[in-house]
């Protein structure tokens, strides 16, 4: 029986967490208060539960259990004018409160302001990211210190200078006006593919993938997209993320190693999950509104509609990361783009795509840049050119499984005997993760 219980809680914290923290944030103005008192409200829940049964509507008595101890800690506190305004506020329906039907702002429209709020172009981008996490997802400062491999001190600073500046500087908890949307939308969902980029592709640490930020990507963008049914974008993002983490379980092997898409085995790919993000793609694409999150989900979806590798249509690939250039006129994108001219075109024309970027210098620091120009000579039967080049991606990877993976290819072009088949791995950053 406790452990229905526990798994209840649990199953209603990742559901409603953020639901009870933005109403609590709206009513009282005081995001400390609106997290404390979500918390006791889960920890109420373990034993009234216990003793009760688990409510039929579970956000709703954590949202009504939350708003009765925001309500008694400001009565305890009511010493001004404005503390009385709050307790008049929170006050004024002593019967049970239910998000859902909210009439001046349900709950929709509560996480929908919380997601603007916490992604406000004011605050620094990790600022964003970890605000998002923390009340959104419900993730702890040591959790979150973990994730992004800081100190927790440092992510404790963080989120403090976050919500300072959103008091000091009269940031508003709205969703913005019709006029600014388009542009706020897209730093929204900056940050949700941000986030799921650094889970589906680490940056630093010993581990490639991070399952935690992935599913909370996905969940977020899960609740972005019912918030805005309308806005194809928010549909390609979530295809997008989606559509890669169908292949997620596959990227790395027993030992952590990194397995290249060409070489991952797709029986083992979550076909649901790829059928889904293939769905949820048309229906963006039916809006006629392109935009850069649904060109990447198409660019995914060739990938995960291909039966094996030999069939992945790289041609269209190479078109859709020109296509793309349009609205994402990045260095990197380009990068991926020679990717693809390579394999459809052949490595020489793919290398002359990576010398125009290397002349450039943009991407000098960047390990994926020599590693691609290894790859295509690698490709091309150039084995000790392609070395050289992974000797140079070595100096510049920081993650460890991929170092792994360079080590191991760059042993093979010096022995000249391993096998020059497979192996691209397309850059992640601004085109999505490989």
């Amino acid at each position: 029986m406790n452990d229905d219980i526990e798994q209840a809680v649990a199953a209603a914290f990742r559901e409603a967490w953020g639901q009870v923290v933005a109403t609590l944030i709206r009513v009282t103005g005081d995001w400390d208060l609106a997290e404390e008192s979500a918390q006791d409200a889960f920890a109420q829940a373990l034993d009234r539960w216990r003793r009760d049964g688990v409510p039929r509507r579970p956000g709703a008595w954590l949202t009504t259990t939350a708003r009765n101890r925001a309500l008694d800690v400001l009565r305890r506190e009511a010493v001004g004018a404005q503390k009385l305004r709050e307790v008049a506020v929170l006050a004024r329906d002593e019967g049970p409160y239910d998000p859902e039907f909210d009439e001046d702002s349900g709950v929709g429209d509560d996480r929908l302001r919380l997601i603007f709020t916490c992604c406000h172009p004011a605050l620094p981008i990790e600022a964003r990211v970890a605000l998002t996490l923390r009340t959104l997802a419900g993730l702890t400062t040591p959790e979150i210190a973990r994730a992004f491999l800081v100190p927790e001190a440092t992510m404790a600073q963080r989120l403090v200078r976050a919500k300072r500046k959103i008091r000091n500087a009269g940031i508003p908890y709205r969703v913005p006006p019709a006029h600014l949307l388009p542009e706020r939308t897209t730093g929204v969902l900056g940050v949700l593919y941000l986030l799921f980029n650094e889970g589906y592709a680490a940056t630093t640490g010993a581990d490639l993938v991070r399952t935690n930020l992935c599913a909370e990507a996905i969940r977020l963008a899960r609740v972005l997209s019912r918030l805005m049914p309308d806005e194809p974008e928010v549909l390609g993002l979530l295809a997008l993320l989606m559509l890669h983490d169908a292949r997620r379980g596959t990227r790395v092997d027993a030992a952590g190693d990194l397995v290249t898409l060409e070489d991952q085995d797709r029986s083992a790919w979550d076909r649901p999950e790829a059928d889904e993000g293939a769905a949820l793609l048309e229906t963006a694409l039916r809006r006629g509104r392109p935009g850069p999150y649904q060109i990447q989900a198409a660019i995914a979806a060739c990938h995960t509609t291909a039966a094996t590798a030999e069939e992945t249509d790289w041609a269209d690939i190479a078109a859709l990361y020109g296509e793309l250039r349009r609205f994402v006129p990045s260095a990197v994108v380009r990068l991926n783009r020679a990717v693809a001219v390579g394999m459809s075109e052949g490595p020489d024309a793919g290398l002359a795509l990576v010398a125009e970027l290397e002349e450039e210098g943009e991407l000098d620091a960047y390990h994926l840049l020599p590693a691609t120009r290894a790859d295509l000579l690698r490709r091309g039967g150039r084995p000790a050119e392609a070395a050289a080049a992974y000797e140079r991606a070595l100096e510049l990877v920081e993650n460890a499984s991929e170092r792994r993976f360079l080590e191991k290819r760059l042993a093979e072009c010096r022995s000249a005997q391993g096998p020059f088949v497979g192996g691209v791995k397309a850059p992640r950053a601004t085109a999505g993760p490989g």
